[in-house]
């Protein structure tokens, strides 16, 4: 029939050839898979499939060429803070300071072979998530159909399509049932092209060009409709899309907003060090410094103006966090998806398998007037079928032929192949003894109009035992309604009148208000030819399907809303059964369908979507309407979907959400991240791991820059007060790599704070540095300054100068562990209980501690650190000048609590 070609090779089939089949679309399919050596019917054998990987290799496309590795090591010096860093290095040698120059140079190269490690495990850790995101195929092996890697595919294999699957080879099609495929990726076509079995030819000696190849699907393409079987005809780089790989290569990702404030704040910290050595080099013109003194002092400023380790920090927080996500069941795709799940304020979730457990059981029926109870769990063909009066019944098979026969699923001893809800109609017929698979080879299929979500119905054409066409269908009881003539009774079927209607709708509803899934059945015999001519049918059973909610997407949703989050529920099921499910799971609003959806004008769905809490009966399409709406409402919308109609809704989206179980390969490509377990609440979950990476970025940024703007106004403060430098160049190095790199590090990966699912989601144009953090950062800055130049005043006063400048050197090395605590805890007090869930952060602070204590008091490091040991007393007072730090910000902030809490009266006045 039309809606669906087949052809099949004979039963015999030779050996096959090893070479591509160059014309397969000029073929038919039966000479191309005699050509292979395959019989379509069962693919081919183990045998084969080791023979041919031998000689074909795997189905890959080679890998671009990679920046060489040397090069890489070298690119971690190209940025402006590293740049500034060589400038010192070079002035320091200029001058005769070879040791300065010696070390610098050292910090940059340890600087940059960390970096360039850093990005390799980044990289790798990249890899290791496409790894887990790994395409795979169905084909028929050995009479048998199963799930392989995609790379595993050798010619002469033969696959099954979907729609919304990708491609995974070129083959020649032996199966097209109303297959359409989107082929703009290898031809420009925008619209998808339909596929037959019939081959391709071209006049005289002419090449068919690929776009109307229409007999023949190719790799990295997709199925944007319907049913297809494809002999493998080519695979790797021996596809058409291997042939113009390097054509088809696309550069880099954008940099996300993060690098672009990352990169923003690196010039920003330039400026602030080429202004404090300006007007450093101004003063000491002025007091007529000689310019060896001067250039020292400018490497030092320098030196002390850039937070070199905040690079690799950066890297390792992401990837560190990247690969919690992944361990708890997100994928992220793309960087910058982290930074937007810290935004996300409405999450809008499909209902099937995401909020519930997509585990599908059949629990009532409703057939000739009478309904019936059904027993066992999932997927269980021990359960019964009832009729509420308690009599046990065998004369459904009539009434639930269409569900068997309008089904691709199948039940094996090793579970269910296919769409779990076509299992669950195969489960319900077999609890009445009807054999299922029988019936199939009885009542062979000729033909079929896919299901489509906008359709919302299926049907196949079968040739019955007299020769009559049959055609079967099943779908929305409203849709299948609209299509039916007649109803099935204990007396056969009867006209469907009105009143009959109503009680059909009557049990529909019923059923939907328990919040299951309705599905109706129905049958004809035709003569029909046409696949948009399914009419005049009898309508046999309505089945309603139990999908109960996942126990913990109701805590999920609870948590979300605490987060200031908003959960939408979107489903193609009835507005009764959406209603029942969302109020179970917590879900508030109205509840809109998609026919009223349609009715609206943007302005009127833009004044409504915020009350509107559950979308039914809507299409994929509407979904790209509901992210435009919530978006021009200022929203940040994270929208799930597992079909190829779901990737339009998936890239308007901000956070694009595919299923990694039941989601078809178009999905998985259009989303940002991937659920590996398609449960909600593993979007909630990854909501706060997002929201807990950019808080530790803020943490890094905030303490490494603290200490850095506290270096720069130590120095400056010294030589306007016509002090020595209080600490070298090497000194500060010391302090910037080691002294700053390990707390850093550990207060990147710090666990999520305890509020952080209790506070409205942060805005997405929030940067880093706003107002608030940079008066927090100059204060600390400040106090360190002050703190650092009193103790090498007054030492210089009581001690000699190398004493004065190792104990102002110590004090300001130990300012940095009191303020790891101050930047750990931006709003809670300094010194609460949350200090102490961040193991690694002690560990740390511990080491920087003993490290200083060597390079002070340790013979062989004085001399590289120009320091001199310190008595019990002078180490006395360091850290006691050096915790001021945790008590100024401490008191700030209690004052800042008291002054919010007072009454307007009794605030001071200002001014």
């Amino acid at each position: 029939m039309p809606q669906q070609t087949r052809s099949t090779a004979g039963p015999e089939a030779p050996p096959g050839r090893l070479e591509p089949v160059t014309d397969a679309y000029q073929r038919e399919a039966a000479e191309v898979a005699g050509l292979l050596g395959v019989v379509p019917a069962t693919g081919l054998t183990t045998d084969d499939v080791r023979r041919r990987t031998g000689t074909w290799g795997a189905n890959e496309l080679a890998e671009p060429g990679r920046r060489p590795q040397w090069l890489r090591l070298l690119d971690q010096f190209r940025n402006w803070l590293i740049g500034m860093l060589l400038v010192a290095a070079v002035v320091a040698g200029i001058i005769g300071d070879i040791k300065d120059a010696f070390v610098i140079a050292i910090v940059l190269t340890i600087n940059a072979v960390l970096g360039y490690l850093q990005e390799r495990r980044a990289e790798r850790s990249l890899e290791a998530l496409r790894q887990m995101l790994v395409p795979t195929a169905r084909v028929r092996r050995e009479g048998r159909v199963t799930v392989v890697p995609a790379r595993e595919l050798v010619p002469g294999d033969v696959v099954l399509l979907e729609a919304g699957d990708r491609v995974p080879a070129d083959g020649r099609l032996t199966v097209a049932a109303s297959v359409e495929a989107a082929e703009a990726a290898l031809t420009g076509e925008s619209q998808p092209v339909a596929k037959t079995t019939a081959p391709s030819t071209a006049d005289g000696d002419e090449t068919v060009p690929v776009a109307e190849r229409t007999g023949v699907l190719f790799m990295n393409t997709a199925l944007t409709r319907g049913r297809a079987e494809m002999i493998v005809t080519a695979t790797g780089m021996r596809t058409e899309v291997g042939a113009i790989a390097e054509a088809l290569r696309t550069g880099g990702e954008p940099p996300s907003p993060l690098a672009v404030q990352m990169d923003s704040l690196g010039r920003w910290l330039a400026l602030v060090s080429g202004i404090a050595v300006a007007a450093y080099a101004l003063v000491a013109l002025i007091r007529g410094e000689n310019l060896a003194d001067l250039a020292l002092r400018a490497v030092a400023l320098a030196v002390a103006a850039i937070p070199e380790g905040l690079p690799a920090v950066l890297a390792l927080t992401l990837a560190l966090g990247v690969h919690r996500m992944a361990g708890r069941g997100a994928i992220v795709k793309r960087l910058a998806s982290v930074e937007a799940l810290g935004s996300a304020t409405v999450v809008c979730s499909d209902k099937t398998g995401t909020l519930t457990l997509n585990e599908m059981t059949a629990r009532a029926l409703w057939s000739a007037g009478r309904l019936y109870e059904v027993t066992g769990k999932g997927y269980d063909t021990a359960g019964t079928v009832r009729s509420t009066d308690g009599e046990r019944t065998a004369q459904l098979h009539e009434a639930l032929r269409p569900f068997v026969l309008c089904n691709d699923a199948r039940l094996t001893p090793d579970g269910i192949i296919g769409d779990p809800t076509e299992a669950a109609l195969l489960v319900l017929a077999a609890k009445t003894s009807l054999d299922t698979e029988d019936e199939r080879i009885h009542v062979p299929r000729d033909g079929e109009v896919p299901f489509d979500p906008a359709a919302k119905y299926m049907a196949t054409f079968h040739t019955d035992a007299d020769g009559s066409t049959r055609v079967c269908a099943k779908g929305a009881v409203d849709v299948l309604l609209h299509r039916c003539t007649h109803l099935l009774t204990d007396q056969g079927p009867a006209p469907l009148t009105a009143e009959r209607r109503r009680e059909v709708n009557d049990a529909a509803r019923r059923m939907g208000r328990q919040g299951l899934r309705v599905l109706g059945a129905a049958t004809a015999v035709t003569d029909q030819s046409h696949p948009d001519d399914v009419s005049g049918l009898t309508l046999t059973a309505i089945a309603g399907i139990a999908d109960p909610p996942r126990p913990q997407a109701r805590d999920a949703v609870a948590l979300a809303r605490a987060a200031g989050v908003t959960v939408k529920m979107i489903t193609g099921d009835h507005a009764d059964t959406a209603t029942a499910i969302a109020r179970e799971l917590g879900i508030t609003g109205e509840v809109v369908t998609g026919a009223e959806l349609a009715r609206m004008s943007e302005h009127d769905l833009a004044g409504r979507i915020e009350d509107i809490g559950v979308f039914a009966r809507v299409a994929p399409e509407h979904k790209v309407t509901i992210v435009r709406a919530l978006s021009e409402g200022g929203h940040i919308v994270a929208m799930t979907g597992d079909g190829v109609n779901d990737a339009a809704a998936l890239q308007a989206a901000h956070i694009g959400v595919a299923m990694g179980i039941t989601g078809t390969d178009v999905a998985k490509e259009a989303a940002d991240m991937v659920l590996t377990d398609d449960d909600f609440s593993t979007i909630v979950r990854a909501v706060r791991e997002g929201r807990s990476i950019y808080d530790n970025i803020v943490t890094f940024v905030r303490f490494q820059l603290s200490t850095n703007i506290g270096a720069i106004l130590t120095l400056l403060v010294t030589v306007l007060a016509g002090l020595p430098a209080p600490m070298s160049a090497i000194q500060l190095l010391w302090v910037n790599i080691i002294m700053d790199g390990p707390p850093a590090m550990a207060l990147g990966v710090d666990p999520p704070r305890g509020n952080v699912m209790h506070r409205p989601p942060r805005s997405p144009d929030e940067r880093i540095l706003n107002t608030r953090r940079l008066a927090a950062i100059t204060r600390s800055g400040a106090v360190m300054a002050t703190g650092t130049v009193a103790v090498f005043a007054a030492a210089r006063q009581l001690t000699d100068a190398a004493t004065a400048a190792t104990m102002a050197f110590t004090t300001f090395v130990l300012f940095q562990l009191f303020n790891a605590l101050v930047a750990r805890s931006e709003d809670d007090p300094v010194l609460g209980r949350h200090q102490l869930h961040n193991r690694t952060l002690w560990i740390s602070l511990a080491a920087v501690l003993v490290l200083q204590v060597v390079a002070v008091q340790a013979p062989f490091a004085q001399g590289v650190f120009d320091t001199v040991p310190l008595g019990v007393a002078q180490w006395a007072i360091c850290p006691a000048t050096a915790s001021t730090v945790v008590l100024t910000e401490q008191a700030w902030r209690a004052g800042r609590a008291w002054l919010s809490r007072a009454p307007r009266a009794q605030r001071p006045r200002r001014g």
